[in-house]
Parts: structure tokens; sequence; C-alpha cells
């Protein structure tokens, strides 16, 4: 059965630095090097300091960014500009944003969740993960000894057992109000009522939890729980039995879903009808709309259709786009392709882009990896820039399609999902040590 605890969290004294929209930050894989440089100038407290630390010349085993970072932490610790909450508690986590010209509130909570491997315990993941990020995030870890970013998870709740106590708890509670550079506002309360940490605790306990965001750093923490338990200083109640993971009820009417396309680099150019005939036995297909500016369009048809089976294809050679449809015949081929998975994985669109498409029918499968993006807009820049032959607007996964595979023991392809918006870093931290 899932744990979770509440937790003596660390936080930013907003009395020393002013402004919480400061020294806040987005979780370190999305800050790409001029947003890194965006919150360096933004507060030399900011929060990036501790999750993405500049890498310098001429760093070392006794100087590096790991080093830097752990120092910065320490020194923050001792200046007062963080704090160590006096009680135990469970941090309600709203966040208020906008997306397709609708606004939206997405509720959870933040606390400590018990570790257990994938396939041992209640928590499950959905997407695969790489190794290089895992060794970052543990050393990291390792030197830090402090959960600095938080992990996402979903859990069953349609009856908001476990998030109506809070909102019961906060409802004349002043928020700590903070918002990012896209105009998302995040606002946190601090809850420390025993009965409510309680009834909160024992409505989690039943329900299985899915790793909706932070794959690499959830197991990561299950690895630095391993390296303690190995130097023998690892008791039931130690902190580093737990990850600090942030939950949001799967039912809740604020949780997005958002699709993740793709542009390729490594294909051999093609135009249109080459490709149509490549997909001839398992597709059918339509010409949709001409150059990168068709795009918004393209996507607004293949939405219509709300099918994992509809994909759009942009080819760079004649500048002109593509819609496909699986047929019958694609499903039979996507079988015999994939029959290492379930019907449920193979009904994605990303595993009939990346496991059909591109492995089976254009037979490329050493290629480098695609350039993920959300946004239509990135999209239409990334073909602007004529560095990719290739282009796939997918539907995004549902969440039912991560209960299903989760709970069928697999994992999707790598960003099958979105969630919107991404959760702050450096609103608590979670101490394990």
């Amino acid at each position: 059965m899932p744990e979770i605890q509440a937790f003596r969290g660390i936080r930013y004294n907003l009395g020393q630095v002013g402004s919480l929209g400061d020294v806040v930050a987005p979780p370190y894989d999305v800050i790409g090097p001029e947003l890194q440089e965006q919150l360096y100038k933004q507060h030399p407290c900011n929060v990036v300091r501790l999750i993405l630390n500049r890498r310098e010349p001429g760093d070392d085993e006794a100087d590096n960014a790991y080093i830097r970072a752990a120092r910065f932490l320490k020194n923050w610790h001792s200046e007062g500009v963080l704090f160590t909450e006096a009680d135990p508690a469970i941090y309600v986590y709203h966040q208020e944003f906008s997306y397709a010209g609708a606004s939206y509130t997405r509720r959870g909570f933040m606390a400590r969740l018990r570790l257990s491997r994938f396939g041992e315990g209640q928590v499950f993941p959905h997407e695969e993960t790489m190794p290089g990020p895992k060794a970052d995030r543990l050393m990291l870890t390792a030197v830090c000894r402090t959960n600095l970013s938080q992990i996402f998870a979903l859990y069953p709740d349609s009856a908001a057992e476990a998030q109506r106590p809070l909102e019961e708890a906060i409802a004349c509670e002043t928020p700590l109000v903070a918002a990012d550079h896209l105009g998302v506002v995040h606002k946190l309360w601090p809850v420390t009522d025993v009965a409510v940490i309680a009834d909160v605790a024992g409505a989690i306990g039943s329900k299985p939890i899915f790793i909706a965001d932070g794959h690499h750093r959830y197991e990561t923490a299950c690895n630095y729980r391993d390296q303690i338990y190995d130097s023998g200083f690892l008791s039931k109640d130690h902190p580093a039995n737990f990850v600090l993971t942030h939950c949001v009820a799967m039912e809740d009417p604020g949780l997005a879903v958002l699709p993740t396309h793709r542009l390729f680099a490594g294909l051999p150019a093609m135009t249109s009808d080459e490709l149509a005939a490549k997909l001839a036995e398992c597709f059918t297909v339509r010409p949709a709309g001409e150059g990168p500016d068709a795009a918004p369009t393209v996507w607004e048809d293949v939405e219509t259709t709300d099918d994992q089976g509809t994909l759009a294809l942009y080819t760079r050679k004649d500048a002109r786009w593509l819609i496909a449809s699986l047929t019958d015949a694609g499903r039979t081929r996507l079988a015999e392709v994939a029959d290492d998975h379930t019907p449920a994985w193979r009904e994605l669109g990303v595993s009939i882009l990346h496991r059909l498409i591109v492995e089976s029918l254009l037979g490329a499968t050493e290629l480098p990896k695609p350039g993920y993006v959300h946004l239509v807009e990135e999209v239409v820049e990334g073909l602007r820039s004529g560095d990719y032959p290739l282009a796939a607007l997918v539907m995004p996964a549902t969440v039912e399609h991560i209960r299903t595979i989760s709970l069928g023991g697999e994992r999707m392809p790598a960003k099958s999902t979105y969630f919107y918006p991404k959760l702050l870093s450096g609103l608590v931290l979670n101490p394990l040590q």
C-alpha cells in the first residue's frame, strides 16, 4: 500500500529573498541555456543554482557543479535564506493556467512518498528512462542530501477523498504565490493539522500511484536509498526511504495532457508521394496542406478525429503535409512487429509512429533522438529551420492509457505524455538526513 508522510520542508524565507517568484524555477530538464542564464540573473539565490548549477571551466572533483550546489544549499541555510518548517506539513499546491482559450486550476499536494521499486509495490511507471539523467541526479542527490524537485504522481480518486480535507483546511488561509516565466500562477499552503494529515494519508493508502513526470528522479531516489542501505545507516523511517512527491487525482478537472510532436533528423529526404507509397500497405493517406505554416490547420484536423491511429506527417523535400490513418492491415502489421507489447501499448499514437512507421515501414532504427516539441508553433519554427526532413504531429496519450498500460506492467515510449504546466522547483525542498 502506498504510504505518504508529512515532513518538515525547507522553504525560502521571503523576508530575505523578497518575491517567491524570483527564486523558483521550472524543473531542470526543461531549462535550456538561455533560461538558465535568465534565472541566474533573476536572483542570486534562485534555485537554479541548486538544480542546474552552471558548469565552469576548470571544474574538477573538488569544485564542480554538484559541489557548488551543495555549498549554496548549506550557505543559504546558515544565512537564513532558507528555513526548516517548524512542524511536519503536507503542502497543498494549486496551479492556475490557461490553455486553448480556457482557464484551469490543477489541485494537488506535496508529501513524502515511501519508495518501492517498480514492480514491487503500488507505485507504477509509465515511461522508459535513460541512464545519463539518472547518473546526473544521483550525483546531485548524494552531494546535497536533499530532494530539490518533486516527483509528479497521479492516483485514482473520483470522490476527492484525499484532496477534499486539504481544500477545507486552506479555505480561509492566504497562500504563498509565485508566477513563472509562462504566466502560470503557483499557490502553496502548508497544512500541519495532524487530523487532516491522517485523513489524507488514510485516503491515499488504498490507491495505486502512477508516476506522471519525474521517472528519472524516482529511480534516482531508489538508487540513493540503496546506497544509504548499503552503508548500514538506513532505518525504517530514515528520510531516504521517501521521495518528495506531488500528488494529483486522475479525475482533477485541471489535469491537462498535451501532445509531444516529433521533429526527425537523420532520415533521407523524401517527397510526400514517396512517403505515401511507403505507408500505403498500413495507412490510408490524404494530402492536408503545404508549407510549415499549415501546421495549425493540419493539427486541428488530427485533433478533431480524436483517434490515436491518425497522425500528420510533413516532408521537407516538397514541403507538404499528409494525414495518415491506420487501417486494419496496419494494426495486423503492428501486432507482428510489436508482438512484445500488449494491444493497449500498440494503440498509442507514439507507438504507431515509432514502431510501425519509423522503424518498420521506413526502416530507420538508428536515428538521432528526435526534437520533442509540444506547441504547434514550435513545430513551425523547427520546420522553418530546414534541419528536419520529417515531422510528425501525434495525439497525446490519455490518463486512462497511463493507468491501463502501467497496471499491465509496461512502459510507454519516451515522451508519450506532457503534463502541463510543469511543477516549480524551489517551493519546498525535502531533506534526506
